[in-house]
């Protein structure tokens, strides 16, 4: 059995039950009415009683037993350092497309850890392959409801998912997905296409199966997202992957919207999408919005460029002025969206006094033609931005950064990039925080 550590608080929320109490960041949570929650999910659970005995840690290493009277699912108002209060169930296969293995030796060790845990998954959407879990985990996961999660198919023939798994348990995929038919759980898929592997007809074999799962009042595989493999320059030499050519991509489009029109026929709704980057890839036209419909695969690039489109000319319209005090600025984004984004840097510049240049960078950190706005790294900005006039400023989105920090994917701080550039650099979320940063920054 993992260890379970106290679960250390990192805020507590004004005006909150914990605020009323004096519960500080530092405090830490042993147990919850007798019971050492092993993660976010326990301690949302066990918190959900009208009384509460609670085991707290002080910073200094005191410990205090409180007890809380609320109204039932009342929440406390705490954060805590880390989801987890155990250990991260870590991954135990070998794709060779995995993401982790495609980065250079000696950067921060969390970017080497394999998370495949189904908690994660539950609580953020993070994908997750279902080869490690222990039948207590299972049980864990039947017993309170964790669903949907969010699960790595790539194939469904047992000898095409061994193959790129590198891993025997993998064979059991279709099984593992009719536990959760039986039990009226789900699961959104994700396809990663690796051409010469689960291409042609694989991928065909593979989307007929999990739209055989779309069916019923609660359907077992919610959503499936087809994605093309993304390849980095760092990846072992011997993985036999090729990338994604624009000939391939054209292909793949054609299959899979033939399959998208049958399945609709079908099941009378479709469950199959395919990510933006196939489109870029392919230079083609994005689908249109309304083929997205309510974008359940969204964090998997599918339909986020229409839908940051949409929000933009929404917001764009309440919040920009037709003239302010004259600025100029350069927006940061990878070369993937530079003609999609087009229509963005037109509205913008139709302010009078404001200038926006749009920098649209390919990754030669990653060693990638076409990139990702995510993937640019510090390292990009400086190679390609170094001696440029940047105007007021770096408009940067925070895609580009570490989670809660100002830090690139290859450990370059934001910070470090502003003074080798000798400009000021904002990260920006979303659509209104861009055009406030627009307006504010004169």
């Amino acid at each position: 059995m993992a260890i379970i550590h106290p679960a250390r608080i990192t805020k507590v929320l004004s005006e909150s039950i914990a605020a009323e109490i004096g519960f500080e960041p530092g405090d830490a949570i042993v147990s919850i009415n007798g019971t050492k929650p092993r993660d976010l999910i326990d301690y949302q659970f066990l918190c959900a009683d009208e009384v509460l005995e609670l085991e707290v840690l002080d910073a200094a290493g005191k410990t205090h037993y409180i007890e809380i009277e609320k109204d039932f699912d009342d929440d406390l108002g705490l954060e805590f350092e880390t989801a987890l209060f155990d250990n991260l169930i870590q991954c135990n296969n070998h794709c060779p497309f995995c993401f982790i293995d495609q980065q250079p030796p000696g950067k921060r060790s969390s970017l080497y850890l394999k998370d495949d845990d189904y908690r994660l998954s539950f609580l953020y959407g993070s994908y997750l392959t279902l080869t490690n879990l222990p039948e207590r985990e299972w049980q864990r996961i039947e017993n309170m409801r964790l669903s949907p999660l969010y699960v790595s198919v790539h194939a469904t023939e047992p000898e095409v998912r061994i193959r790129l798994l590198k891993n025997p348990r993998a064979s059991q995929i279709l099984q593992q997905i009719q536990w959760f038919q039986e039990r009226r759980l789900q699961i959104h898929a994700q396809v990663v296409v690796c051409p010469g592997i689960n291409d042609g007809s694989h991928l065909e074999q593979t989307l007929r199966d999990l739209a055989s799962f779309h069916t019923g009042e609660v359907p077992a595989v919610a959503s499936v997202a087809v994605v093309p493999v993304g390849l980095t320059k760092f990846r072992p030499p011997e993985d036999e992957l090729i990338p994604v050519s624009t000939e391939k991509a054209r292909e793949t489009i054609q299959q899979v919207r033939s399959l998208q029109r049958e399945f609709q026929k079908k099941y009378g709704q479709n469950c199959i999408w395919l990510a933006d980057e196939w489109f870029l890839i392919a230079r083609e036209e994005l689908p249109e919005e309304s083929e997205y419909a309510d974008y359940p695969q969204i964090d998997n690039g599918v339909g986020s460029i229409r839908l940051f489109l949409r929000q933009f000319s929404e917001t764009a319209d309440r919040l920009l002025p037709p003239k302010i005090e004259p600025r100029k600025f350069t927006w940061v984004v990878g070369n993937a969206v530079e003609q999609a984004f087009e229509p963005i840097i037109k509205r913008l510049n139709s302010v009078e006094g404001l200038e926006v240049s749009m920098c649209a960078l390919s990754s030669d950190y990653w060693g990638q033609n076409i990139s990702v706005t995510g993937l640019l790294t510090g390292h990009d900005l400086l190679l390609k931005l170094k001696g440029q006039d940047l105007g007021n400023g770096i408009l940067l989105p925070s895609v580009m950064l570490k989670h809660g920090e100002l830090v690139f994917l290859d450990d370059i701080s934001v910070d470090d990039v502003a003074q080798a550039l000798g400009t000021k650099v904002f990260p920006v979320s979303g659509v209104e925080e861009l055009i406030l940063m627009l307006m504010a920054n004169g």
